[in-house]
């Protein structure tokens, strides 16, 4: 048995929704589906979370909560109207309008556009809709509750199928209502799947897979046709936005694979994400290659410190690291020498004010001789379990920058071998991405 989860893209209007339910219907292993909120139907158009985003600000603004959300009422009316099926969702437009009088939450609105989403497909096939909040558990504080989650969907699930399911949120025992982070959809889907012991996890998007470099840096990369969630959360983790993250999770524990398949393009064939096990003892194949795929992001600060007999000094690391965790700040990298120490924090995740904290912090308890702020800086990933036997990747990425007349900030090798992270400035990104293509992957 499949589960399948469909992007935005393929929910965003009624003929997208047409190709959906003929992916469905023409494929009897699929028993269970996961939906998005519609993604954008052009490029100048607006996703529906968004709309709902921007509603719930209007309304606290003082708008008219009514007026406020017509636009996402009618949005959904024409697409039920153009499938031609008899659903009426007034009485779940009356209660988000409700709860837009009476100061709802933004996870709640958040979380209509695919709860419709499901609503819709789940009538158009004549499969049984599932709420995502009797199924996903969160606490209190929105925190995923991951064990407690596989038990109330295994025993909602394991025995039915034919089943339409809305992705991105569930509840708290009391019933609020909880999401995941964008795109977290994707993990709905992974849930469902290591609930029902599906042999498949098929992820449907708007791409014929996943590609080993972003297109808009690199002209028509190729497209990966297995890679393994290792090398995908690499990835995925700097950058390569197809697939949440987190979305392994699940489906690891279980071993069960996922497809990435294109909604606009069915007979693509799609990337394979296996487990690395399966991959090494032969199940599944693919070219040898040293490296899988390229990605990075822009936009680090790396926190530099100094201080002579520093490796001498017990507990000086741990210090820093507490100073880092008490201002609430995710550590990304932490490359080190004998009398130095770089902390590489993401630019996204502090201001200023947070920033000059830290360093007077740092100063106050380590009592540094030097410490130095560097921002501007760029994370580039070169990934690959064939680093793990071929000799020399990490000098092939410094020949590959020093020709292209790139500076390297930062050069990190994971203990794995699964990857190399190189640092730049921000401004020799492209050109970094570029060039370390051309070396491993044109």
């Amino acid at each position: 048995m499949k589960v399948c989860k469909f992007g935005g893209t393929s929910m965003a209007n009624s003929a997208c929704i047409k190709r959906v339910a003929d992916i469905v219907l023409s494929d009897k292993t699929i028993g269970y589906v996961v939906v998005s909120a519609p993604g954008k139907r052009e490029k100048n158009d607006t996703k529906v979370t968004d709309l709902l985003y921007a509603c719930l600000d209007k309304v606290r603004y003082g708008a008219n909560p009514s007026d406020a959300f017509w636009p996402i009422r009618e949005r959904f009316e024409n697409i039920v109207r153009e499938l031609g099926i008899d659903l009426d969702l007034t009485e779940d437009y009356e209660e988000i309008v409700s709860a837009l009088k009476n100061g709802t939450t933004k996870d709640f609105i958040a979380s209509r556009g695919e709860y419709f989403s499901a609503k819709i497909l789940a009538k158009y096939i004549g499969w049984t809709f599932i709420d995502a909040k009797d199924l996903v558990r969160f606490d209190e504080k929105g925190n995923f509750l991951s064990g407690e989650t596989n038990a109330y969907a295994r025993g909602r699930l394991l025995n039915v199928k034919n089943i339409v399911i809305p992705g991105f949120y569930g509840s708290t025992s009391t019933g609020e209502i909880k999401t995941f982070s964008r795109g977290g959809s994707d993990i709905t889907g992974a849930i469902v799947a290591r609930a029902t012991y599906s042999t498949m996890y098929e992820n449907w998007t708007d791409v014929d897979g996943f590609m080993k470099c972003d297109p808009r840096l690199v002209e028509n990369p190729e497209i990966m046709d297995v890679i393994t969630y290792k090398e995908l959360r690499e990835l995925s983790y700097m950058g390569a936005n197809v697939l949440h993250p987190d979305s392994i999770f699940p489906v690891r524990k279980h071993d069960i694979p996922i497809h990435i398949r294109n909604t606009f393009n069915p007979s693509a064939k799609g990337t394979l994400i296996v487990p690395t096990k399966k991959l090494f003892s032969g199940v599944y194949e693919r070219a040898d290659s040293v490296v899988t795929g390229i990605a990075g992001k822009r936009d680090f600060i790396a926190i530099n410190i100094e201080k002579s007999m520093m490796n001498n000094e017990l507990g000086f690391m741990r210090k820093v690291l507490e100073v880092i965790e008490r201002n609430g700040l995710c550590v990304e990298h932490i490359p080190s020498g004998i009398d130095t120490l770089s902390v590489i924090i993401d630019s996204n995740d502090q201001n200023e004010e947070r920033i000059d904290h830290i360093v007077e912090s740092v100063r106050e308890i380590c009592h540094p001789d030097v410490i130095e702020i560097d921002r501007n800086l760029a994370l580039i990933a070169v990934v690959g379990h064939g680093m793990l036997r071929k000799k020399g990747t990490a000098t092939k990425v410094c020949s590959a920058l020093a020709q292209a007349n790139i500076n390297i900030r930062m050069l990190v090798q994971g203990s794995s071998e699964l990857n190399v992270i190189v640092g730049v400035e921000n401004k020799d990104y492209e050109s970094a991405i570029i060039a370390l293509y051309k070396e491993f992957l044109d």
